[in-house]
């Protein structure tokens, strides 16, 4: 249980936001894929969805575009919200959000498909754009903008930079200040979440093809396991009011590490 908490946990480590990256690419990646066989949209990513709406002004992409920002507006409130009372399951409660809204997903996706909104597109690509949005905006608060989970491109970028440094010859003289020099740790972050993301999306194709809406199920269990450890950690403190001088970012007291 507390290492299952350390995880999801408000204190940081490399190690642990290296392994909820990793597990958070694989479901991106499952989620994109899935949703791409069954609405022939990918939902993770917002990049299409702009291109379309400067091209034309689409609805569909305008929806799809709000859904995503409104996703990641939700996880800024409720990290702050649980910031200001202390808790420790400040990134937990995004990721319990998510991993519920990945159960209605999974259980109701096929009827949700056929549910019209003022978008011209269905309510579940809504749904999924804001579910990824909240999980990269969770993502990308937790490891101070240094991972992101929902689109590759900038992962790709990150890890070709430190594979140039890698092979960069450096001069004998030059001073070793201004040697280029690749970080491993970085380059084994880059290629393991990129990585995750293709076997996610593989796993989400065939996954979608041959079970359905259903596959979702066991990666929301998945989180909803991983979040509820901190979770219980602060039950009393749920219950309370939040301090009146606790700073929004003040640390957690010895009890919550």
């Amino acid at each position: 249980m507390r290492r299952l908490r350390h995880i999801t946990g408000y204190h940081r480590t490399e190690a642990s936001n290296r392994v909820l990256g990793q597990l958070l690419a694989f479901n991106a990646g499952a989620v994109n894929a899935g949703g791409f066989l069954v609405l022939h949209l990918y939902t993770s990513h917002m990049t299409g969805f702009l291109s379309m709406l400067a091209d034309s002004l689409v609805l569909g992409a305008l929806g799809a575009l709000l859904a995503f920002t409104s996703g990641a507006a939700t996880t800024a409130i409720m990290v702050h919200w649980a910031r200001q009372r202390r808790l420790h399951s400040s990134y937990a409660l995004p990721l319990l959000l998510v991993a519920l809204l990945m159960l209605v997903f999974g259980l109701v996706g096929a009827v949700t498909l056929h549910w019209s909104t003022p978008f011209a597109v269905p309510a579940t690509v809504l749904l999924l754009s804001y579910m990824m949005g909240v999980q990269n905006a969770t993502v990308t608060t937790m490891s101070g903008a240094q991972i992101r989970t929902t689109h590759m491109t900038g992962v790709v970028t990150d890890l070709g930079l430190e594979l140039g440094h890698k092979l960069y010859w450096n001069r004998t003289r030059t001073a070793p200040q201004a040697q280029a020099a690749a970080s491993q740790e970085r380059l084994r972050l880059f290629a393991s979440l990129l990585a995750m993301f293709f076997l996610g999306g593989v796993a989400g194709a065939a996954g979608f093809k041959h079970v359905g809406f259903v596959f979702v199920v066991p990666l929301a269990v998945v989180l909803l396991v991983l979040s509820l450890p901190p979770l219980w950690a602060d039950r009393a403190r749920l219950r309370r009011p939040p301090p009146n001088a606790a700073a929004p970012d003040a640390p957690l007291p010895a009890a919550h590490r």
